[in-house]
Parts: structure tokens; C-alpha cells; sequence
């Protein structure tokens, strides 16, 4: 997250540590550091995750890991790589070698 102070606040990181959340923020002043993540969420919510939610955690696991691995992963082109998925841009940089 961004430096915000309801993000800093105590209140906040108890919460965090209550329920074992590990906390990412960028370093100050860097909006930078988290625009990975950032954008992999974005896709997520955008071409993934219903409007509506998911009825149930488990299927949410479900859903968001066949995201991940079946098609995020293995089929989405990423501009990055030259089009081509993240699986298919390792397999060919592997094979260089």
C-alpha cells in the first residue's frame, strides 16, 4: 500500500497482526515499488473476479488459483515478454541457456 496514514496508524497494523496479515508498502516516496503487484490485482479483478463476489472463501481460492496458474500464468499474453505468457517467456529464456 501507499504510506496513508490509516495504513500506518496502530489501530491498522494490530489488525494486521491479529489476523497474521504480512504488510507491504512501498518505500516512501516511491509509488513505484508496489505497481507490479498493483497491476497483477487489477487484471484479477478486472477479467477474473465476478461483480457480484463469490459465494464462499473456498470457492474464491478456487477461482483465483485457476487465475493464477491455469490462465494468468500460462495463456494471458503480457506485453512485457513480447506477448507472450509468463510460462511460455521462462521456458524459452530456459531453453536459450
Amino acid at each position: 500500500s501507499d504510506q496513508g496514514s490509516h495504513y500506518t496508524s496502530r489501530q491498522f497494523r494490530q489488525l494486521l497482526w491479529r489476523y497474521r496479515i504480512r504488510q507491504s508498502m512501498s518505500r516512501r516516496g516511491n509509488c513505484w515499488d508496489n505497481s507490479p503487484m498493483e497491476r497483477f490485482f487489477r487484471s484479477l479483478k478486472n477479467e477474473w473476479v465476478p461483480a457480484t463476489g463469490y459465494v464462499s472463501f473456498s470457492d474464491a481460492a478456487h477461482a483465483i488459483t485457476d487465475y493464477i496458474v491455469g490462465y494468468y500464468s500460462a495463456l494471458r499474453p503480457h506485453e512485457y515478454n513480447g506477448g507472450l505468457p509468463p510460462n511460455e517467456s521462462e521456458n524459452r529464456y530456459w531453453k536459450k541457456l
